[in-house]
């Protein structure tokens, strides 16, 4: 019940969870940093705070359903029910669900030969 009511409150609060966000940009960015990265090669590669943020979501959800990565219709419908439930979030989720063809290495695209 505490884990339950813990989510719940959790996804409550679209504030905090750009917050996470934004503390886990953060992190990968000193990351690269510290490696010795130029930023000007890798800050268009990573998500926005918004883009993380439906990361996260996608991956409670994932969690929820015992670990098993989503088909591509199942993915769709879990983005779009991300969407309906934080309006804020619409635009970085059509992002996600976009062009297949990304030039992003991180993108949550479910190819169909990636099954």
């Amino acid at each position: 019940m505490a884990r339950e009511e813990q989510t719940h409150r959790r996804r409550a609060s679209l504030e905090l969870l750009r917050a996470e966000a934004t503390d886990e940009l953060s992190v990968l960015i000193a990351e690269r940093l510290r490696a010795g990265e130029d930023p000007w090669d890798f800050m268009e590669d990573l998500p926005s705070v918004d883009e993380l943020v439906v990361f996260m979501l996608r991956a409670e959800n994932i969690a929820e359903n015992g670990g098993v990565r989503p088909t591509a219709a199942r993915q769709y419908r879990v983005l779009r029910q991300i969407a309906l439930d934080y309006p804020p979030l619409t635009r970085a989720v059509w992002r996600l669900l976009g062009d297949a063809e990304t030039h992003r290495r991180w993108d949550a695209t479910v190819r169909a030969d990636a099954s």
